[in-house]
């Protein structure tokens, strides 16, 4: 009775982990295959980027919130969790009924391929990975449960027998699974050497910008162990898209439509850009989702053309108080006409601190804006603007509860110390950053616990387009647990705002507060 009870157990064991491996099986063999066609057409990718147009705006906050800069890893992770159990489920059905379990199969594959066929810049073609993926999940199934049912007793299903079919199982599934391995390798291998995107983007040198940016105070950087740099490094700086994977334009390849309630249509490419009197500028870029006091912020070097340039040459017809940005994965912001043709250095971007864009910050070309949060304003690999009416387009996050512009509210924060940070007994040396995009910051008042609030040192000030940051030395007092507010004033004098607002629908607001503690003398 036991070895039949183990038995059985083996047999269920074996039909679940033959499902898994054919899973995995149909997604290796897919993406393998997807590196010759669109990037949108390897099945985790398509899903990944379903997923999160039907994602709701509390979610997607709650992810960044949680996950930051990982949102999209802890996605995939999700799906592949998901996608396990699911297969397995499926290997327990063939267990039953083998066609069942392969026209649920094939049920889950027109998912995948509906997921392919809708994303921006895929065609009919792009179904071919899933549909080989497919093929080969559903003959290692059939192969795996086969094997897997072969240890049951020919007069009576259901009492299973040892035997050498076991080895037999557990070797093919060793081999399947090993099989998916090199596929998922060499696919990844081969994506890396056909990537003519990062080898053109090593090999561009960029052009000599007709007008440089302002040097930058040697005082724009606090002298606070722990603050972050003044000018944020290209690999430290916040990614926040809906790419789940990274778009990869030769730009040998790429053009920008300029279309829509204009006087001249016309299409640039990437040549024209290099050839137009481009000028550098420092910007902070902020992120709709950053929290209060939240790390969703960064500043750089940018080098570009300015987009008011940019539409004079098309002439905006009147009536026209939008430009829709769409990028070449389908993403779309609306930002207001007036912002792009005002003073302000709003740039159609290919350089970030002294070098091409990187890959996953819009290589080649994206948009950068002071004043406005991302999803309104800073498109990655931009391909197509359409200037227009906000009442008659929608951009991607404004038909999810968006607003439809978005200002970036004054902001202050605290970057040493760090929350819950144990310091010892003494002076405590408090830095931070705030911003109030072309308006500028001209104080910053911290409060430590129940104290009256007293005033803290600005650094220099760079442009009113950048953060500026601020220490502020404490004497000290009794060991224990202690906090420190902060809050800001623009160069008009209006202060920041207290009033504690959610990300959703058009950004956060409210003033920090950072506890923190000193030892015992």
């Amino acid at each position: 009775m036991d070895q039949a009870i183990r038995s059985k157990r083996f047999e269920l064991f074996a039909f679940g982990l033959a499902g898994f491996i054919s899973a995995a099986v149909l997604f290796a063999v897919a993406q393998l295959v997807s590196v010759f066609f669109a990037t949108s057409s390897a099945p985790f990718v398509a899903l990944g980027s379903t997923f999160i147009d039907f994602t709701p705006p509390w979610l997607k906050d709650f992810a960044i919130a949680t996950f930051g800069t990982n949102d999209k890893l802890a996605l995939f992770v999700s799906l592949g969790i998901v996608a396990a159990i699911l297969a397995a489920l499926v290997g327990l059905l063939a267990r039953r009924n083998f066609v069942a379990a392969a026209i649920a199969i094939l049920i889950l594959s027109a998912v995948i391929g509906t997921s392919v066929i809708t994303r921006s810049a895929t065609d009919s073609m792009d179904l071919v990975p899933v549909i080989i993926g497919t093929l080969f999940g559903l003959g290692t199934l059939k192969w795996l449960t086969g094997l897997a049912s072969t240890g049951r007793s020919p007069r009576h299903e259901e009492e299973p027998s040892a035997g050498p079919s076991r080895r037999k199982f557990l070797v093919a599934s060793s081999l399947s699974l090993l099989g998916a391995a090199i596929a998922a390798g060499v696919g990844t291998s081969i994506a890396a050497t056909r990537n003519a995107a990062e080898a053109a983007r090593l090999a561009l040198g960029l052009p000599a910008p007709k007008a440089k940016a302002a040097k930058i105070p040697t005082g724009a950087q606090v002298d606070v162990k722990g603050m972050p740099k003044f000018v944020t490094p290209n690999e430290d700086f916040y990614r926040i898209d809906t790419a789940l994977s990274v778009p990869r334009i030769d730009p040998a390849e790429w053009s920008l439509r300029v279309h829509g309630m204009v006087d001249n249509e016309f299409t640039m490419s990437f040549n024209d850009l290099l050839g137009e009197e481009l000028v550098e500028s420092y910007l902070t870029l902020t992120c709709v989702s950053n929290p209060v006091g939240g790390d969703l912020v960064g500043n750089a070097k940018w080098l570009g053309y300015p987009l008011r340039k940019l539409l004079e040459r098309a002439g905006p017809q009147a009536g026209a108080d939008m430009v829709l940005s769409t990028s070449i994965d389908g993403f779309s912001a609306s930002t207001p006409l007036e912002i792009l043709t005002d003073d302000r250095m709003a740039l159609l971007a290919l350089g970030m601190n002294d070098e091409p864009l990187p890959l996953e910050h819009g290589f080649p070309v994206r948009m950068v804006v002071p004043g406005l949060y991302g999803y309104v304003s800073a498109t990655k690999w931009v391909v197509d603007l359409e200037v227009t009416r906000f009442g008659e387009k929608d951009a991607y996050w404004t038909t999810r509860g968006w607003s439809e512009r978005g200002p970036i509210k004054m902001s202050s924060r605290v970057d040493v110390p760090r929350s819950f940070t144990k310091l010892p007994p003494g002076e405590v040396v408090i830095g931070g950053t705030a911003w109030a995009q072309t308006i500028g910051i001209s104080k910053v008042e911290v409060k430590v616990d129940d104290e009256p609030w007293q005033k803290a040192e600005l650094a220099e000030e760079a442009t009113l387009d950048t953060w500026r940051q601020w220490r502020y030395v404490w004497k000290g007092g009794s060991s224990g647990n202690h906090s420190v507010t902060v809050r800001a004033y623009n160069a008009d004098g209006e202060m920041q705002t207290s009033d504690r607002a959610d990300p959703v629908p058009n950004g956060a607001s409210g003033w920090q507060r950072v506890q923190f503690s000193i030892a015992d003398s």
